[in-house]
């Protein structure tokens, strides 16, 4: 029985731990109930967890301590909305796995049971790192200044995502950057408030947030090479609670993407002086502060080599090498600015067989089958990448 497999014969249990994650949704890093959930599945299955990161959870599998160590990563938080999916194991209160990280969750978990069931044959580690805090960009810094990439010392690592839209069971993979860095964007504006009645004694803090909008909006467009690769999205303005008045403050809050470093470093010194310049073009203040960031996402050549082999042979045409990349980001890219890592996607379910919504909306829905094909992707992943590199 190869790791496909297996994985197939364990899908109901990895359905139910899927099942149970995504009816206890948790944010950022207060994942309590996420957190004694996974550690334990995995003391059920003989592996021995500890916390890492505040919340994050690792452990490791193997018994050959002189081998190569391979760390396998998924993410377990959610995001902050209402889910409408209609599935009868739906979220309610305002948090939802739209983005499916309780089936990269349960994929690990799976994975896991299968190394753990050939742990004497593994000539390496696996370490496991169950991760809070992707989506504040927060969890991967954490786990990495607690000690997850030492003791064992990891000498690589490979994450996942969901990828919506896609067929279940496609497993794709790329080498070089495939996500983008990000930056969040914070903007405070500070006006001068007064009646509406009388605008030319305020300074009104909206007006200012609209010209900053579109002023920033232009460097994108103007100041950036065509066949760059940039995206500047503003998904909150805030301000104001009364219709007559104006107020005194006003918020903006984005992000920034980018593919090249230079690219990035000079839209964050353009932005923040944009957005000073223009606050006070009109009498106002504003400052930019940037409270989380992550690097574009780098896979290795010689890591998609390795472990895209062992995918062909455990998982055969499912799995493909792609050409594509994409501007979203992943803070799995904290792991792969410190050592050679691979990053692969698992298709969620394509339209034609009724998943018609992409990741973080709310109706969202996966295919739990692709359960199997992330989880196989993980073990036979991890054991390609220990086989090559077995230390002499």
């Amino acid at each position: 029985m190869n790791d496909l497999e297996r994985a197939k014969a364990i899908l109901p249990e990895m359905i139910a731990n899927r099942r149970f994650l995504h009816q206890n949704p948790e944010l950022g890093m207060n994942l309590k109930v996420t957190t004694e959930f996974v550690m334990e599945k995995l003391r059920d299955m003989g592996i021995e967890p500890k916390i890492c990161g505040g919340c994050g959870v690792t452990a490791l599998i193997g018994q050959k301590t002189d081998g190569p160590v391979f760390l396998l990563r998924a993410d377990m938080d959610a995001l902050p909305m209402q889910e409408e999916s209609g599935l009868p194991f739906a979220a309610a209160d305002g948090a939802a796995h739209c983005c499916g990280h309780d089936m990269h969750t349960a994929m690990l978990l799976g994975a896991a049971k299968i190394l753990k069931e050939q742990e004497e044959e593994l000539p390496g580690i696996v370490k496991l790192m169950f991760q809070p805090g992707e989506e504040t960009l927060e969890g991967a810094k954490a786990m990495i200044a607690d000690g997850i990439l030492e003791n064992p010392r990891v000498d690589a690592a490979m994450g996942v995502h969901m990828m919506p839209l896609a067929p279940a069971g496609f497993v794709g993979y790329n080498a070089g950057i495939v996500c983008n860095s990000s930056d969040l964007l914070h903007i405070a504006i500070e006006g001068k408030g007064g009646h509406g009645a009388s605008p030319h004694l305020s300074v009104d803090p909206i007006n200012v947030g609209v010209h900053i909008h579109l002023a920033l909006q232009e460097l994108i467009a103007r100041e950036v090479d065509p066949q760059d690769q940039a995206a500047l999205t503003f998904g909150e303005f805030h301000s104001g609670d009364a219709k007559n008045i104006i107020p005194k403050t006003a918020y903006l809050g984005g992000t920034l993407r980018t593919v090249r470093q230079e690219t990035r470093e000079y839209l964050l010194a353009r932005i923040e002086n944009c957005v000073e310049m223009t606050a006070k073009m009109f009498g106002a203040k504003a400052s930019l502060e940037i409270p989380a960031s992550v690097s574009a996402l780098t896979v290795d050549e010689t890591c998609a080599d390795i472990i895209g082999k062992g995918f062909s042979e455990t998982l055969g045409k499912a799995a493909a090498r792609v050409s594509q990349t994409t501007s979203g980001s992943e803070d799995f890219a904290e792991v792969s600015r410190l050592v050679p890592s691979m990053f692969f996607v698992v298709g969620g379910g394509d339209r034609e067989h009724g998943y018609e919504f992409s990741g973080h909306h709310p109706k969202v829905r996966y295919d739990e089958t692709s359960l199997a094909s992330g989880a196989a992707a993980f073990a036979c992943g991890a054991k390609a990448y220990l086989a090559a590199n077995v230390k002499s």
